[in-house]
């Protein structure tokens, strides 16, 4: 293997996670860590690479920046369309489609009023005679021709597809008359998707299905909004919100924004988002694990590790310690007193870990969760043993004054 055919593979191995670079030193990256716990770590890691195909393969340098990125935005078109044939295409088609669909964008990204449109009838010359082609036309065919090759030897690289030169003794009736403009160029090529190829797109096809299943409609809203229009929905509709907000957008992005989400001020948007990263499943592991030292969100984080390890959900609790479980707690009575009701606050007391109530009064007071005087004051007043109450509210006031 040649230098520049190690410089790729390397490059390639960072693009998709497996390797990273820090401090002048190499090491495995967060996929490759991924696959001794998860063998689909594997497909993502391919799946992440076919994402990435336009930088795994660069453009070539003379084409136009505007005619690469209208030819990147069609592909997913071209992908679709091989994996609907089930078989081989004949390169003329798959560029007769990507003219079709550049010619679309291009319609959507300025469109011309009618009143512009009359004028340019009654003022631009006659146009040229049926079936002559202009020299604008054909540059922007040849242009398309170029980009398509790149397209097909990017995709190709990465093992997407494979492109062949069709068999001499292939069709030769009314079937084959389509490609006669190929052959005589001696372009006699088609292409088609490998397994891998027709499995990804197929995976891709079955998440635009999904979104567009989206029950509540939200899959257009950022993480925030989302989890608060699933915050009244059972645990059943509100998983598959989730699984429709997340096939709408990258994988990585999504975790990024319910993670960002977990670290507002909202502790029910904090239960919810990693609610949601349940549903997100292995390819969250990362980014769960990067904040397992944040003090807002470990409690969270070690429960999501320890499901996701294969741990019981009723006994994931066991991951935590005890002053992680009372951190818990009164993020969770923070969450019931913010959107529930005063009942639900007092039939929380029952899940402390705490045998007594004097004892978890006591840690609580410890913990130091930031809304610890608000959770003691709410269920104070929600509380209707008059002793009880009390006994938190003396604790809300110790909490506030700083007294032991």
């Amino acid at each position: 293997m040649g230098e520049p055919e190690v410089r790729s593979d390397w490059d390639r191995a960072r693009l998709i996670g497996l390797i990273e670079h820090h401090a002048g030193t190499t090491r495995p990256g967060w996929r490759l860590q991924a696959w001794d716990r998860d063998d689909s770590a594997v497909l993502r890691g391919w799946v992440a690479l076919l994402d990435a195909w336009s930088l795994a393969c660069p453009a070539p340098a003379a084409a136009e920046p505007t005619a690469v990125a209208e030819v990147v935005e069609a592909v997913p078109q071209l992908l679709s369309l091989l994996q609907l044939s089930a078989g081989p295409m004949q390169i003329s088609a798959l560029l007769d489609m990507l003219r079709q669909r550049v010619a679309e964008l291009r319609t959507e990204r300025c469109e011309v009023p009618q009143d512009a449109t009359e004028l340019q009838d009654a003022t631009e010359p006659q146009k040229p005679a049926e079936g002559a082609v202009s020299p604008h036309d054909a540059e922007d065919t040849a242009t398309l021709e170029g980009l398509l090759d790149w397209v097909l030897d990017a995709l190709s690289s990465v093992g997407a597809l494979t492109v062949r030169e069709e068999p001499r003794d292939g069709p030769t009736g009314p079937e084959s008359a389509g490609s006669a403009a190929d052959e005589a160029k001696g372009d006699s090529r088609e292409a088609e998707l490998s397994a891998l190829g027709n499995w990804a797109v197929w995976v891709k096809l079955e998440q635009i299905c999904v979104a567009a299943q989206s029950p509540a409609g939200n899959i257009e809203q950022p993480a925030p909004d989302m989890l608060r229009g699933c915050a009244g929905l059972t645990p059943g509709p509100a998983r598959a919100e989730y699984r429709a907000w997340l096939a709408a957008r990258p994988v990585g992005s999504a975790v990024t924004e319910l993670i960002e989400a977990a670290r507002g001020d909202d502790a029910l948007l904090r239960g919810l988002a990693f609610e949601a990263l349940r549903v997100v499943g292995a390819p969250a592991e990362p980014a769960v694990r990067a904040v397992a030292d944040e003090s807002c969100l470990r409690p969270y984080a070690l429960l999501w590790l320890a499901e996701h390890e294969g741990a019981d959900p009723d006994e994931a609790l066991d991951a935590l310690t005890r002053e992680e479980a009372t951190w818990l707690w009164v993020d969770t009575a923070a969450a019931i007193s913010d959107h529930g009701e005063s009942p639900l606050l007092v039939r929380h007391l029952e899940s402390a870990v705490q045998g007594t109530v004097p004892a978890l009064l006591e840690e609580v007071r410890a913990v130091g969760h930031p809304r610890t005087v608000q959770v003691l004051v709410a269920l104070a007043a929600a509380h209707p043993d008059p002793a009880l109450a009390k006994a938190v509210r003396r604790a809300a006031f110790q909490v506030h004054t700083g007294g032991a």
